[in-house]
């Protein structure tokens, strides 16, 4: 008997599909295509998914690594053949350096196409070779073949997104035609859930102890960068991270991304300035830490950096990694960061010495005074003012290059809860407002949503503004005329400057807003534009927010050298 290939198809991809729902996927980001239709019509039939249709490839990537940070869940992609899938790369790059699990589905021709100059053909199973924690190609549906086995291989691939070290999988389907039978009948296969949860990382008592002792050795400081609570609750980490600090007497040097700026937990010994006063090598060298206990990546600003070269180096990191290039990790616990927190806090622990902490707060309370004597960039007070302003529990999600680096500098802290963003795996400029309308959702799945980018970073990504319809997203464009970070580095000095880094575009985002429906607003005045970002929430509408700077005049207030501590 002739096999219905088309029924064939649909069968396949509803056990495959249905498998990665028992296995606790919620949500496919789907992009239109003629190979991936049996898995595109197996998930949008499937009565425990979300779909989100986008039809670019490139966008609907980093929109997924938005709902991915959004929810901690993994999300599945789909695609057709050929090169729709390559252009899932950059966010699958993000992923990977970020540790976001992100479950690739792309459709591909069959074998016996493969090598003969087929149309829309092209070698798919190793596209993402070193940037993914598994692939598998199963190879084209077959008579006869077991759904308990697709589902355990669905299974399989969500354990391997979430578990050692979170990451991206790659499957990579084959489909013969008719890739649909005549009347599509869709049956998923009735079985227990296939749920695989991943073990918390429980740290080693001798290993504590060792620790606990190096603790005790000299002056310290507790620094936590983005992904500094792993994979557990973020309070609770902040909780236990900052009882530690308080038995240690020792400060936190927290950056935006960790979480512990802004929030209900005890803040007494959490830094949010030290961006400011570190700039004063006079004071950084005499609050330099003999050691530094790490939770999180390597820290984002220079001036941070080079704080903690000179320190010795306490890692505590859960999935694998070994994020130090600075290469000083003196002691490397491979725990989670709460539980390392915890067995710390039942080990014999020595405060610092009087007038450690004292010299911190000291330092905190001078850069305080800076921003309210000296003058500073506008925007200084655009990311001041929001993160005074937003409501509790909205999302920030901030572009990279200059904005990353003012929100260190210029955010503060709060007991507003807010939730803060980057796309710092791999720190690229493309797919931001992708990410920032996957954070954000839509319906009951929606939050209110900040992104705060700069115009060549809303540029490179002009086209996800098409997903900004329907969500509570303020997108906030800062228009310094081109790349402004570069004023701060080298190439500022050579006559190729302008044409080569600077690279100043003439693009008008009020023509570009209209194109995709979303309001428009422009503001040359700081508290301007965080009362248009409040308008727009309140609303719950998308806008663009146009904020226009100058540049000469933002790069002279940069200039201005810092104050004797």
């Amino acid at each position: 008997m002739i096999p219905d290939t088309g029924q064939l198809n649909l069968a396949w991809s509803a056990a495959l599909v249905g498998g990665l729902a028992d296995a606790g996927v919620r949500e496919f980001v789907l992009s239109p295509g003629a190979r991936s239709t049996p898995l595109t019509l197996a998930a949008l039939r499937h009565p425990d998914l979300a779909c989100e249709v986008v039809l670019d490839e490139r966008s609907a990537a980093w929109f997924a690594l938005g709902r991915v940070r959004a929810t901690g869940r993994p999300v599945a992609l789909v695609c057709t053949s050929g090169t729709a899938a390559a252009n899932w790369l950059p966010a699958v790059v993000e992923a990977n350096q970020s540790a976001l699990p992100l479950l690739l589905l792309s459709a591909d021709r069959p074998p016996e196409l493969h090598g003969w100059g087929a149309n829309q053909t092209i070698a798919q199973a190793g596209l993402f070779a070193g940037q993914v924690r598994a692939a598998h190609a199963p190879g084209a549906p077959f008579p006869g073949f077991s759904p308990d086995w697709l589902r355990q291989l669905a299974a399989r691939a969500v354990a391997d997104s979430r578990w050692p070290l979170p990451g991206p999988v790659h499957l990579n389907l084959a489909f013969r035609e008719p890739l649909l039978p005549a009347t599509p009948g869709l049956v998923y296969p009735d079985a227990a859930p296939l749920y695989c949860a991943p073990p918390t990382a429980m740290p080693d008592a001798a290993a504590v102890r060792q620790l606990a002792r190096r603790l005790a050795a000299g002056r310290g400081a507790i620094v936590c960068a983005e992904g500094c609570a792993g994979d557990g609750d973020p309070s609770e980490f902040a909780a236990a991270v900052t009882a530690l600090a308080a038995r240690l007497a020792c400060p936190i040097l927290a950056e935006p991304l960790s979480g512990l700026r802004f929030g209900a937990h005890e803040r007494r010994h959490v830094c949010c300035r030290h961006e400011l006063w570190l700039r004063d090598e006079a004071r950084a060298a005499a609050l330099r830490p003999d050691w530094v206990l790490r939770f999180g990546a390597f820290p984002v600003t220079r001036t941070l950096q080079r704080f903690l070269a000179g320190a010795d180096t306490l890692l505590v990191e859960p999935h694998g990694r070994w994020p130090d290039p600075l290469q000083r990790t003196r002691q490397l616990l491979r725990a989670d960061p709460r539980a390392a927190c915890r067995a710390l806090l039942d080990e014999e622990l020595t405060p610092a010495a009087d007038g450690w902490l004292t010299a911190f707060r000291a330092a905190e309370a001078d850069g305080e005074r800076r921003l309210a004597e000296t003058p500073q960039p506008p925007e200084a007070a655009l990311f001041a003012g929001l993160c005074r302003e937003l409501p509790a529990g909205t999302r920030f999600f901030c572009g990279n290059s200059l904005p990353i680096r003012d929100l260190a500098a210029y955010s503060g802290g709060g007991a507003n809860a807010l939730h803060f963003f980057a796309n710092r795996g791999a720190s690229g400029i493309d797919g931001n407002l992708a990410t920032a309308a996957g954070l954000a959702g839509q319906g009951a799945a929606s939050a209110p949503t900040v992104a705060i980018v700069g115009d060549l970073t809303a540029q490179h990504d002009l086209g996800s503004l098409a997903l900004a319809a329907g969500r509570p997203l303020a997108i906030v464009v800062i228009n310094n005329g081109g790349g402004g970070i570069f004023d701060l580095l080298p190439p500022a000095a050579l006559p190729e400057f302008e044409t080569g880094w600077l690279t100043p575009q003439a693009i008008d985002f009020a023509y570009a807003a209209a194109a995709f429906g979303v309001d428009y607003r422009r503001c040359d005045d700081p508290a301007a534009a965080v009362a248009e970002v409040g308008a727009a929430l309140a609303a719950g509408r998308p806008r663009l927010i146009e904020f226009v700077v100058d540049r000469a005049h933002s790069l002279a207030r940069r200039r201005v050298p810092p104050a004797e501590g």
